[in-house]
């Protein structure tokens, strides 16, 4: 598998793709662009055909006409287990650890219900991913937001001073980690991991990280580290929510796991999981995760190298842009592009952008309120032309 496999054209309209076909609809998100025009740059999945291995799994289970209900296999686990061991060096889960989901966000509500009641407040980072967000006040709780701030280098840190006079001011007992974080494609370093899980330990707060970008590094200097494996305290204390949607271009299918040590934490999840429903994927889903985590590992390498070029095109354009600044991520496909030298509120440049069809995620919604977030995972003419695009909006330094 080289470049290539990543450069076809994938049409994605007429398939009911979200990502092509939402911008079409009038709204406070969506503004009508003509569709010869389109390039849309928000949504987090890629344009590219998932890995072969994952088609070949599906299409071998669909030949048997019986989809009724189902066990998952010995190999299902098996596959997760040798992933973590071979992708992230944590040799230590084991199928007893594994539970799943509908989604990371299902599973990240259950841990808020398990762990907090309405009413209770939760610490997390700012920016956030906006689900994040949506989840907690669905289910009656608050989040307390610590700022990102960056350092003299231009790195977003936790505060972990303030942080921790948050918890005592709020009397929080959850934190809500996003690792590798979304939006600012930071990849946390061992020692930051290390900090975030002592601090909750010392003052009783658990912990639900959200490890769905953990296969997407885009920084070849950088390496995800599960939270869990830092300590025998992050054992305790930590419960893990992965997938292999974001990494394969899965999403449709619906479905995650969970991994976590603590018995009595796991008995709990697994409890909210089995009251709201939310504790199954699909058949295929279970083909699909075999099927990636068996036969995909070439297809991640030459993605990610794919991925990060368009990353470097994209961020070499906005360097010459007079007002934009923007920074290489660490991990995720996702660029987060500051506009504050030319507004004080981004709604105009989103505006602006969509009028030459350049769709991108309302950095608003993350509390970025300069900012502006773009998808990166897509063939690299689709950045081309969104550049030229770009080039009758921004002026050159």
């Amino acid at each position: 598998m080289d470049s290539t496999f990543f450069d076809k054209h994938l049409e994605r309209r007429g398939t009911g793709a979200f990502k092509w076909e939402a911008h079409k609809n009038p709204g406070p998100y969506y503004t009508p662009v003509p569709e010869e025009d389109v390039v849309p740059m928000w949504i987090a999945d890629m344009d590219f055909e998932t890995a072969p291995s994952i088609v070949e799994r599906m299409m071998e289970r669909v030949k048997h006409p019986a989809y009724g209900y189902y066990l998952p296999s010995a190999e299902y686990f098996d596959a997760i287990a040798n992933w973590h061991a071979t992708r992230y060096g944590n040799p230590m889960v084991k199928r007893e650890y594994i539970l799943n989901h509908t989604s990371v966000l299902a599973g990240v509500g259950a841990a808020v219900e398990a762990f907090t009641l309405p009413g209770e407040n939760i610490l997390i980072n700012q920016t956030t991913y906006t689900g994040f967000q949506s989840t907690v006040k669905n289910l009656g709780r608050n989040l307390v937001y610590s700022p990102l701030v960056k350092d003299e280098k231009g790195v977003w840190r936790m505060n972990f001073e303030e942080m921790e006079k948050l918890i005592v001011a709020n009397k929080i007992s959850l934190m809500i980690f996003c690792s590798p974080h979304n939006p600012t494609g930071r990849v946390w370093e061992k020692w930051e991991i290390e900090n975030v899980v002592n601090l909750c330990g010392k003052l009783g707060v658990k912990i639900v990280s959200d490890e769905i970008w953990a296969d997407f590094v885009v920084d070849p200097t950088c390496k995800h580290i599960p939270t869990q494996s830092v300590s025998d305290l992050a054992k305790e204390i930590v419960t893990a929510n992965y997938a292999p949607s974001k990494t394969f271009n899965l999403a449709g299918l619906q479905g995650s796991y969970s991994v976590t040590y603590n018995k009595q934490m796991r008995d709990k999840i697994d409890k909210i999981g089995s009251t709201t429903h939310s504790n199954a994927v699909s058949l295929l889903t279970l083909e699909a995760c075999i099927g990636a985590y068996t036969g995909g590992a070439e297809y991640v390498d030459e993605m990610l190298k794919y991925v990060r070029k368009n990353q470097e095109l994209m961020v070499d354009y906005f360097n010459t842009c007079e007002g934009v600044s923007v920074d290489l991520p660490q991990g995720t496909y996702v660029l987060w592009v500051n506009f504050d030298g030319l507004c004080d509120d981004v709604g105009v440049i989103r505006d602006k952008l969509r009028e030459v069809g350049v769709i991108t995620t309302d950095g608003r919604g993350f509390h970025g309120k300069t900012y502006l977030r773009f998808n990166c995972a897509c063939p690299r003419a689709n950045c081309e032309k969104a550049i030229k695009a770009m080039k009758k909006v921004f002026k050159s330094k």
